[in-house]
């Protein structure tokens, strides 16, 4: 008995601890959605590889988003032609393929491992918590409505929200500024290259999830985990008080060309 009170006055004094540090440095999380949130680039590449076949095109989506995923469809679409195409043309491309994505991945939604525990715990450890992603609300309500996470974030920032997707800064930009927290003190969860290399940009520091690509394939992340299970804001605030350089984006990583990994 004695034994189970002294463990449970050590996590109450941790989880003061870390409350009083995280609110102190004003640290933010800033979570991406597709393949952060949710594991769902494979469904996203089959809906791709629908499409393409639809348009007689036999560009191989699974390469594509692996090279390519976090920016929006319209911009991932401009590079598999060869002739420049209309913006609205490729709008409606982009909303057939919203299409087929919603209906690939309608009962298969279900929130990466782990998440909403981290969620819980970053939030009870003091850190502010955004949403930043290259989907248009509606698309970003199909998530996180249906699996009720919105109540986690303080901040929520899609496509409609900036001028520039990503590979550029201004998601992650918006996002921060929206929370009040300055972009060193922020900490970026990403699953792709493009948001990756968004995260450097807007000065940020970033760790990784392999959901959508290897681990190795990423440039500089503090960590990279499978999902929530092998994390936790503890080690988050552990890793940020070391104060690790902020990495200078990879022009190379960042070309929006397709190019095979």
């Amino acid at each position: 008995m004695l034994g189970q009170l002294r463990s449970y006055i050590r996590c109450i004094l941790l989880r003061f601890k870390l409350t009083s540090m995280a609110e102190q440095n004003s640290y933010a999380l800033i979570f991406d959605m597709d393949g952060v949130l949710i594991d769902n680039t494979a469904f996203q590449a089959r809906a791709f590889q629908f499409l393409f076949r639809d348009l007689g095109l036999t560009t191989n989506a699974l390469q594509l988003l692996r090279r390519l995923n976090g920016m929006p469809a319209t911009k991932i679409l401009e590079t598999v032609f060869t002739n420049p195409v209309p913006k609205k043309q490729l709008e409606s491309y982009a909303d057939q393929r919203e299409f087929l994505y919603r209906v690939l991945y309608w009962e298969k939604r279900r929130e990466v491992a782990g998440l909403t525990s981290f969620l819980e715990a970053a939030r009870a450890a003091g850190f502010k918590i955004g949403l930043g992603t290259g989907s248009i609300n509606d698309t970003i309500s199909y998530i996180i409505d249906h699996l009720d996470l919105r109540r986690h974030f303080d901040v929520i920032v899609g496509k409609d929200d900036v001028d520039r997707g990503k590979p550029h800064a201004d998601t992650y930009t918006v996002t921060a500024r929206e929370l009040g927290v300055p972009p060193e003190r922020c900490l970026v969860f990403e699953d792709a290259l493009m948001g990756e290399q968004a995260a450097y940009k807007a000065g940020m520091r970033c760790i990784a999830l392999s959901t959508s690509i290897k681990s190795d394939k990423f440039q500089a992340p503090l960590k990279v985990v499978k999902d929530f299970t092998e994390i936790t804001p503890s080690q988050v605030l552990e890793l940020l008080e070391q104060n690790p350089p902020i990495p200078k984006p990879s022009k190379q990583l960042a070309k929006r060309e397709y190019m095979k990994l």
